[in-house]
Formats: C-alpha cells, sequence, structure tokens
C-alpha cells in the first residue's frame, strides 16, 4: 500500500530537514531573532514585477500556473532569513513553488506602488497592512481566480511549508481548512515531551475565560499548546525562560489549553465548549499558538508562527501598552514605533 501523497512528502522532508549540515537538529526552529545587520537579497527566480498583481495573475494562469504567491518582507528581517534558507534554500521545494505559482515581493516598508487585485493603488507599506499581515515572512497564496485562499503569518519550519504548497496546488482548499489538512499527516511525526510544559505565570482550571459578561482588569493570553510538540518544548526553553519575557508575562492573565483534549472551556465571547472544539473553531494549524484577547474578550492578535524574544517581547510592549487601542494591528503599531 502505498502512503498518502501528503504523509509521504512531509516524511521526507522531515528526514531531510532533521538534522542540519551543521548537525543541529534544532536548525528549522533556533535562531537568534535580532535585525540582521546585512540587508537579505531575494532569490534571482522571484517574479521581476511592476507591481500590478492582476497583470501578474493573468500571466502566471497564462502559463499554466495555480496562481501567485505574495511574499511580505523585509531586508533585516531574521525570520525572512530562516525562510529563505530552510524553506526556499531546498531545491525541491524550489522546484514545487515555481512550477505552480509565480513569487512576487512586497517590501511591507516599500514605498513603491502596488495595484492590488481590486484595481486600487497602495505603497507596499499600506498594501501590507491591508493584509494584515502582521509578522515577516507573510506569505500570501493566490489561486487563479484572484482570491486569497491561505495566508501564513511568521515563518514556518520546511515540512509546514511544503504542506501548503501542496494544499493550495492541490485545491485541497476548496474541500478543507489547512488545519485539518495539516493535521491528518503531523501526528505521525510529532515529537517532544509527552506532557505540556507547565510555567507558575498560567492560571489553573476551570477555564472560564468570559469576559462579555465579566470583563478582565487586564489582557488575556492563551496558549493553546499539544504534547509531543517539539516547537512547544522549544517556546518554553527559550523566550519563556527568559526574566524579561517571563516579568511581562506576570502583568498578563495567562492559560495554557492543550488543543487536542476535550478539557471544559468557557471562551472569552461567554460559549461553552472544550479546548479541542475551540481550537479547531479558530482553524488552529500550528502549535504553539498564542492567541491575545482584550478585556472585553476581543481578539487582538496571535502568534501562529515560531517566535523568539525579540518578536515576542515586541508583541508583549505592544500589549501591555495597549497599542491596540490606537493602532488596528500591530503591523501599524510597529512602523510607527520603527525602532
Amino acid at each position: 500500500m502505498h502512503p498518502h501523497p501528503l504523509l509521504a512528502a512531509l516524511l521526507g522532508l522531515l528526514l531531510v530537514g532533521t538534522v542540519s549540515a551543521t548537525g543541529n537538529p534544532d536548525s528549522d526552529l533556533v535562531f537568534d531573532d535580532t535585525p540582521l545587520r546585512e540587508p537579505l537579497t531575494l532569490p534571482d527566480w522571484f517574479k521581476v514585477s511592476f507591481l500590478d498583481l492582476q497583470e501578474d495573475l493573468e500571466e502566471a494562469v497564462a502559463a499554466g500556473k495555480r496562481g501567485i504567491i505574495l511574499y511580505f518582507g523585509q531586508k533585516h528581517c531574521p525570520y525572512c532569513k530562516a525562510h529563505l534558507q530552510n524553506n526556499w534554500g531546498q531545491k525541491d521545494i524550489v522546484d514545487y513553488t515555481r512550477k505552480y505559482f509565480d513569487v512576487i515581493a512586497i517590501d511591507v516598508r516599500g514605498q513603491k506602488t502596488v495595484t492590488g487585485l481590486d484595481g486600487n493603488e497602495y505603497t507596499e507599506k499600506e498594501f501590507a497592512i491591508k493584509y494584515n499581515t502582521n509578522f515577516t515572512p507573510s506569505i500570501v497564496f493566490i489561486d487563479r481566480r484572484g482570491q486569497m485562499v491561505l495566508r501564513l503569518r511568521g515563518y514556518r519550519p520546511p515540512y509546514q511549508f511544503r504542506a501548503a504548497l501542496e494544499y493550495v496546488a492541490d485545491g485541497h482548499y476548496r474541500e478543507e481548512s489547512f488545519a485539518h489538512y495539516l493535521a491528518r499527516a503531523e501526528g505521525a511525526f510529532s515529537y517532544g515531551k509527552d506532557v505540556l510544559n507547565q510555567e507558575d505565570f498560567f492560571q489553573p482550571p476551570p477555564f472560564n475565560l468570559d469576559r462579555r459578561r465579566f470583563p478582565g482588569q487586564r489582557p488575556l493570553v492563551v496558549f493553546f499548546e499539544r504534547r509531543r510538540c517539539h516547537a512547544c518544548d522549544v517556546l518554553h526553553a527559550g523566550p519563556l525562560a527568559d526574566p524579561r519575557i517571563r516579568k511581562q508575562l506576570d502583568q498578563l492573565d495567562a492559560v495554557q489549553l492543550d488543543m487536542r483534549s476535550d478539557t471544559p472551556v468557557i471562551t472569552p465571547a461567554g460559549k461553552r465548549t472544550t479546548a479541542r472544539k475551540w481550537a479547531e473553531a479558530l482553524e488552529l494549524d500550528y502549535a504553539p499558538t498564542l492567541i491575545f484577547f482584550d478585556e472585553r474578550g476581543r481578539e487582538i492578535m496571535r502568534i501562529d508562527s515560531v517566535v523568539w524574544f525579540y518578536r515576542l517581547n515586541n508583541v508583549l510592549t505592544y500589549i501591555l501598552d495597549k497599542g491596540y487601542t490606537q493602532f488596528p494591528t500591530f503591523q501599524a503599531w510597529r512602523q510607527h514605533h520603527r525602532r
């Protein structure tokens, strides 16, 4: 019996990418996320575009491709470097990307004019905010009809990015969410601790998070994690072990949920459910995912990708300084508070 194509592809990528050339098994997840000193150079196979996206899409379709990919990045972004090295640094991923998509680069701080698929003109900076990319790199998949069918905000490791390419190229987005698509294969190669990582800033159950009827005194962060999740272990051993991050988290209400458990939860919107059903309703496809809510239960933002100290520190500052009351997105706040 032949394995499911997705499972075979993901297992293949895992075997290739588990250990880097340096012998570091965490090479896909562990890196310094302070801004780069030297600017990044984009791959020469990216499409040379005048940033008229309707024209770009028509040319891609005429060439028999499944759509276009909008790559939202910036020159000194370490997460962009990780993506370019670990994903578009692998020949099989590059070949697959080029076969089915044209890639158009958008500088989230740039001033070039972008003509969107709606026919309106934006600066690159404005266009990035319109797509609510929040974190670089953000990868937005546009299908042949001009519809956004998947958005990955932040850096994802190779097996997930390869799955995202297949999810869109093979049209699975018409039938199911990316979370469901990825979950079918993910369990086959999950590894890590058999228990959740505990932290003293996590509030104990029962998890009555209702903020509609009972507004909170401070923002809430929900950590959606799972057992045998290496990325979760890395988060706890890395950024969450830093005293500066812990000091910030002590100023929030924080709870941890096993996203695959039937633990009872009352959500910030006041709905009775379970951790598993809530995670499914939120279409979470990455563990760990951190979701921030304001005092009245409105979702502010989420981190559903690899995160290290510098980025997490900025997000927590945005939350604790209540930047969300002045700026609609974290990205808009960052561009205003450029540092």
